[in-house]
Formats: C-alpha cells, structure tokens, sequence
C-alpha cells in the first residue's frame, strides 16, 4: 500500500518534492520561528509559544527567538516565564533594550513592581525616543 500523497512506486512527483521541502522547512528554527511568528500576528500567542520553544531548542541562545518567545508568553497571560525568558535575553544581550521594557512589563505583572520600574527605566535610557517605553514608565508610576 502506498501512500498518495508521496506518489506511488517510490516516485515522488514535483508536488511531492514540494511538500516534502516545505516540511522539512518547517522543522528549522528559522521555519518554526516564521510560522510562530505568524500566529502571533493572528494573535494565538500560546501556540506560537510552543513553535518558538521548539525554535529555541534548535538554536540556543539566539536572542531573536528569546525575545519572540518571551512576547508569546507575556501575551498568552504567563507572565512568570515572560519573566524569566527576558531574563534570558538580556543574559544573552544586556543591551537589548527591548529585553528590559519586556522584563519591566512582565515584573509589574507578577507583583515585583520595584524591579519593574528599574528595567523600565534602563529600557527608557538604551531607547530615549520610544514612546513605548516611556509611556510604559509613566503608568507604572501613576498606579501607585
């Protein structure tokens, strides 16, 4: 018995090939980091957080898919692991500035808002004109 979709006899067609060349690129971290970064554009952040920890295992210490892995978890509601996986990235780059506004807004939400103000405010100083960063100091200051 074959299986038709990759052909009969052991002759793969052209649209065989295909297939077989887009899964095989799908299992990259480069191919799961493009279809994470595709949910998360649809907003299904959860999934997205399991390609990119797949991802993560097939490239350590990449900090493009330690930051796309720590936004997955902040924005699927674990802010705990968004914690720590920002906390990874800036082991990996102290200078990222996004690594700190990421920790900062993840460290408010589990209650460690001292520490937070403290990332929030080195992001604001790597990035004096991002809004986004000031704008996220700024509430942090008026919650209290």
């Amino acid at each position: 018995m074959t299986d038709e979709r990759l052909g009969t006899g052991g002759h793969e067609s052209p649209d065989d090939a295909s297939l077989l060349e887009d899964l095989a690129e799908r299992e990259t971290a480069y191919g799961l980091f493009q279809r994470a970064d595709a949910l998360m554009r649809r907003r299904h952040h959860a999934q997205a957080a399991v390609l990119l920890e797949r991802a993560a295992r097939l490239e350590p210490g990449k900090g493009s898919i330690v930051e796309a892995l720590g936004r997955a978890y902040y924005n699927s509601g674990q802010h705990r692991r968004a914690a720590e996986t920002f906390e990874a990235l800036l082991g990996i780059d102290p200078s990222a500035a996004y690594g700190h506004f990421g920790l900062g807004q993840a460290l408010k939400q589990v209650g460690r808002r001292k520490e937070a103000r403290t990332h929030l405010r080195l992001a604001c100083a790597m990035a004096p004109d991002s809004r986004l960063y000031r704008d996220a100091l700024a509430r942090l200051g008026a919650s209290e």
